[in-house]
């Protein structure tokens, strides 16, 4: 069965159950558009990319961009299944309930190398992001590098979070769900009480990065990627940012992923297979001029593979602004 919904101005969706969301005030020249719809084994998500919440002024003085209507159609498996090892995210990881995508990574480095990407959020780069952790593609592609408060607040998330309840977000490119933050203290029981999920990745303690022209030199700080380390059982979620239980829209359980307030943010590994078709929109750097990667979507994962066991993947790369 095939259902479709089409929404200006926001939406919440599920398989067979679809819920309107408020629309925000917004400073944005066109609305939000965004169609789900189930074809088969897969669920597709169609949008123009523009949010359904207001966002910072942009261009602005350290993002010179101006959001524009993009063309996404994106396909994710509606039973997506687990791999033995994860598979590392690079440029969008997913995309977000009201068609806007989530990119955890950035393009800028320092002396351009690609093991020494900075964050989104460092202080150390001032990247002209908005209120919703969002800027903006030389594409014109509005995306989210961290917690969407815009979108959280038009999903009536002020008074979710308020009561702790789990919010849905969004979808990964492999098809399990993204929640932001709350979730059930017993991951198995939905009767239990919410908490706030903390990740299991630590800036590396006492270590200093090397100095010029290997490093930038310094303590970890959070600056970069790879100033910091999975560490197993240090947090509520696995190397991916997420875990296996029950939620309001998988009562008999699925593996989900969570967006935190703390790094990864927005998950940096998948469980499952990523579909191809998140492969669109890679365009360079958030910030002022400049390209990415080769393929335009910034540097490789600073040549480290998924983590195992509980080897922290130290230095895991996101993908890019």
């Amino acid at each position: 069965m095939t259902v479709v919904f089409l929404s200006v101005g926001g939406v919440m969706a599920h398989d067979g159950d679809h819920e309107r969301t408020r629309r925000s005030t917004q400073s944005l020249a066109r609305d939000n558009e965004v169609k789900i719809t189930v074809e088969g084994a897969m669920r597709v998500i169609e949008s123009n990319g523009i949010p359904n919440h207001s966002t910072g002024r942009f261009p602005n003085r350290n993002n010179p961009n101006t959001i524009s209507e993009q063309s996404y159609r994106f396909e994710m498996p509606l039973e997506p299944e687990q791999n033995p090892a994860p598979t590392v995210a690079r440029g969008i990881f997913g995309v977000a309930v009201n068609g806007v995508v989530f990119e955890p990574g950035t393009a800028e480095r320092w002396n351009n190398q690609a093991q020494w990407s900075y964050e989104a959020l460092t202080s150390a780069l001032n990247l002209g992001l908005d209120e919703s952790h969002a800027h903006v593609q030389p594409t014109g592609a509005y995306h989210y590098h961290a917690m969407p408060n815009g979108l959280i607040k038009a999903l009536d998330g002020a008074k979710k979070f308020k009561d702790k309840e789990m919010v849905l977000v969004g979808w990964a490119a492999d098809g399990f769900p993204i929640y932001a933050k709350f979730a059930y203290s017993d991951a198995a029981d939905a009767a239990s009480g919410l908490k706030e999920l903390q990740s299991s990745y630590q800036l590396k303690d006492g270590i200093e990065r090397p100095d010029s022209p290997d490093g930038p030199g310094g303590d970890a700080d959070g600056s970069f990627a790879s100033d910091y380390e999975y560490i197993e059982g240090s947090g509520d979620l696995d190397a991916c940012n997420g875990r296996e239980g029950v939620t309001p829209e998988f009562p008999e359980g699925t593996y989900y992923y969570v967006v935190t307030e703390d790094f990864p943010f927005i998950p940096r590994f998948y469980k499952g297979t990523p579909d191809p078709s998140f492969n669109q929109g890679r365009g360079g750097r958030g910030g002022p001029g400049g390209r990415g990667g080769p393929d335009g979507h910034g540097p490789p994962p600073h040549g480290h593979g998924p983590p195992s066991g509980g080897k922290p993947p130290h230095g895991n790369r996101p993908p890019r602004r």
